[in-house]
């Protein structure tokens, strides 16, 4: 069939719709039943369960004054996942990108951690701190180590994130209002570092690192350009520049030596130069291309000049002309004068400068050995310069970078708090109500639970399958042929409703010979046995009662016939004496009734034979109705034997004294023997089993709806 295929509604029936309904309503019977049997159960034991609570209660007091108040301070931070950098160089370690729970997450794990324990302990020297010891009282406490120190910080540590926030609030709690804000204070400032060292952690280390080596560069550096300049000066090398320094190059230094050396080679070539040049203008009479004096030249030039102007003008007697000649002539001789003493003075000039330049030799030749070494102290200089440039240009980069902003920042200081949170007064009470509260319902629970005794008589019903004939109030104190004898009274009016329950049981009412039995002794079997007679007897009708209860009778103490000397129901199952012998006619209830007489040593067999059962039979023919008070069920079989001869069994059970399995083991046994169990009468039932729904006086019924009414 597919399974999309729908099956068509079919209508309930009139019928089936009455059969749902009861479930239902049954099911919800069921559970008000329940839920009444706990009711009751908590109204029986209320004075328990008040005491209870109020246990709880001034426990939770006592613990509250006893208690030493604590006081809690927090300190908020921010933790931002990005955190800017101001400068342009990057930090040794790149920060990791993860999203934005994993960081806060980590975040809440690392303030919580063992490491930041230790952390604040050492920042705070808490292990030396007065204050500290006494408000953790850790002087009374013996062998405390570090150990428990981290581990009492951790128990009093509260991390609390904010939601929807970056905000984290750092609670720490102790005895001390002072010391609480110090530790929270100190947990989030070394947070905060503990975050900075761990963003720029290796640019500390590295710059640490640095400044070391920067010192060491430094001291080395002075050291060798001390060398230097001793060697310097004591070897007279003076130095003008560091030729190539530039472009890097090693080149040798320029000293004064060589410097003076350069320099007089340079004259020197000069003064040979003006000397050739002297002496070439002297030879060729060429005065012109000779400086030696620059204005006679001048003056001979320009007078020169004019000649040849006047020449060609003029003719060459023209006496300005002769002038100008003349002029020039005495020039010309003027200037082959200067010239010769301007040779002689450039000779001289060129041997003294020759000779200076001879000694400026020597002297640098000899200080060529002494720049060996000056060169190899110079490189030293140059190489420790070098490496300590270097280093301190790294160093200051480093600082720079170090500079980026922490990304975790503390938004609020912890301040000392004004009242304890610890201990509530009322938190406290609350708690110890509700556990009190939970504690009593616990016990009621239980105690219905685990309680397996018959506490509702509609158990009789609902678990051992057997009709309620009938619920007989507590009588302990009362006299029960007095309250028999009042029509009025509750007991009469409970065993009234019995006996219309029993008259309902068949269609020519109730049976005859009815046998009374319980699961065992004191469970108001005879009573019942003895106010059903009295009830049968204001009905008008004949009744027997016979105490079968050939063990341990009650009856003859209750109907008061100790004084009766007869041989009774002994008697009778002997066949030493009649049905008519043995009877006693109690005219004040209205029934007859035989005594058990003398008790025999075996019940048993007495009540097994054949006389027992004829005895039933002869009964039957007289009364109307035949009552028998019988024996307990459990560990005797007495009961049973009766019960084979007579028309029923009604057995009673007394409210809330037996467990059930022992009432179903006695049912058991009369079942196996074939005999007819009716139902059941409850008895002694107090206010608690009044609870569940059942009350005494007019106007009540029992069972099988009969009517209370009946006379």
């Amino acid at each position: 069939m597919n399974s999309e295929t729908s099956l068509p509604a079919v209508p309930l029936r009139p019928s089936d719709r009455d059969d749902v309904q009861a479930s239902v309503s049954g099911r919800d019977d069921t559970l008000s039943i329940e839920l009444e049997r706990y009711l009751i159960e908590a109204r029986r034991m209320r004075v328990w369960l008040v005491g209870i609570i109020a246990a709880c209660v001034f426990g939770g007091l006592a613990i509250t004054l006893l208690q030493t108040a604590l006081f809690r301070a927090n300190a908020r931070i921010e933790v931002s996942q990005v955190a800017a950098n101001v400068t342009d160089i990057d930090p040794l370690e790149n920060d990791a990108r993860v999203s934005e729970l994993q960081y806060l997450n980590t975040q809440y794990e690392l303030l919580e951690s063992r490491f930041m324990a230790i952390r604040v302990a050492e920042a705070g020297n808490l292990m030396r701190d007065d204050a500290f010891i006494e408000a953790f009282r850790i002087d009374e406490r013996e062998d405390f180590t570090e150990a428990d120190l981290e581990e009492l910080l951790l128990e009093n540590l509260a991390v609390a994130p904010i939601n929807q926030s970056s905000l984290i609030d750092v609670w720490f709690s102790s005895s001390s209002p002072g010391m609480s804000a110090q530790i929270a204070n100190l947990w989030a400032d070394e947070f905060i570092a503990a975050n900075y060292e761990k963003r720029f952690g290796a640019n500390i280390e590295a710059r640490d690192f640095l400044i070391g080596q920067v010192e060491e560069l430094r001291d080395a550096l002075a050291r060798s350009e001390k060398e230097l300049v001793d060697y310097a000066n004591a070897n007279e090398i003076l130095v003008i520049d560091s030729l190539g320094r530039a472009n890097g190059s090693d080149m040798s230094s320029q000293t004064l030596a060589s410097e003076d050396l350069t320099i007089l080679n340079t004259a020197l070539a000069q003064a040979i130069t003006d000397r050739i040049t002297a002496q070439a203008a002297l030879s060729s009479g060429d005065l012109s291309e000779q400086n030696i004096s620059a204005q006679t030249v001048g003056l001979l030039a320009a007078a020169e000049a004019e000649l040849e102007q006047l020449r060609t003008n003029f003719g060459p007697e023209y006496p300005p002309l002769k002038q100008k000649a003349a002029e020039v002539d005495a020039l010309r001789a003027s200037l082959s004068g200067g010239v010769q003493s301007a040779l002689d003075a450039a000779a001289m000039r060129e041997r003294d400068l020759r000779e200076r330049l001879e000694r400026a030799k020597a002297r640098f030749l000899g200080q060529q050995n002494e720049s060996i070494q000056y060169g190899i102290l110079k490189r030293e200089v140059d190489t420790n310069r070098q490496l300590y440039d270097a280093l301190l240009q790294r160093y200051k980069e480093l600082e720079a970078s170090g500079a980026g902003q922490n990304n975790i920042k503390l938004i609020d200081a912890a301040q000392p708090p004004k009242l304890p949170y610890s201990p509530s007064l009322i938190q406290n009470i609350f708690i110890a109500g509700v556990l009190g509260g939970v504690l009593a319902a616990g016990l009621v629970y239980l105690r219905v639970v685990l309680s397996q005794t018959l506490k509702d008589p509609q158990d009789v019903q609902r678990v051992l399958g057997l009709p309620t004939l009938g619920v007989i109030p507590d009588v302990e104190k009362k006299n029960i042929p007095s309250e028999m004898s009042e029509r009025s009274s509750e007991i009469n009016e409970a065993y009234r409703t019995v006996r219309s329950n029993l008259s309902l049981l068949t269609p020519t009412g109730a049976p005859k010979a009815l046998l009374l039995t319980s699961s065992v002794a004191a469970e108001g079997k005879s009573t019942s046995a003895f106010a059903l007679a009295t009830s049968f007897a204001q009905l008008g009708k004949s009744v027997l009662l016979i105490d079968a209860d050939l063990r341990d009778s009650k009856l003859d103490k209750t109907l008061q016939v100790e004084g009766h000397k007869r041989g009774g129901m002994a008697a009778l199952l002997t066949g030493q004496s009649d049905l008519s012998s043995e009877t006693i006619t109690l005219d004040e209830y209205g029934f007859d009734y035989i005594p058990i007489g003398h008790s025999p040593p075996n019940p048993v067999e007495l009540l097994a034979g054949a006389l027992f059962a004829d005895l039933l039979k002869e009964a039957r023919a007289r009364y109307d109705q035949v009552l028998i008070d019988g024996t307990p069920m459990l560990y005797l079989a007495d009961a049973v034997e009766i019960a084979r001869p007579a028309d029923g069994v009604i057995f009673t059970i007394e409210h809330d004294r037996l467990k059930m399995r022992a009432i179903e083991a006695s049912l058991s046994r009369l079942k196996k023997s074939r005999a007819q169990v009716y139902g059941a009468i409850v008895t002694k039932v107090d206010e608690r089993g009044a609870g569940y729904g059942y009350g005494y006086g007019y106007g009540y019924g029992y069972g099988y709806g009969s009517d209370s009414r009946a006379k």
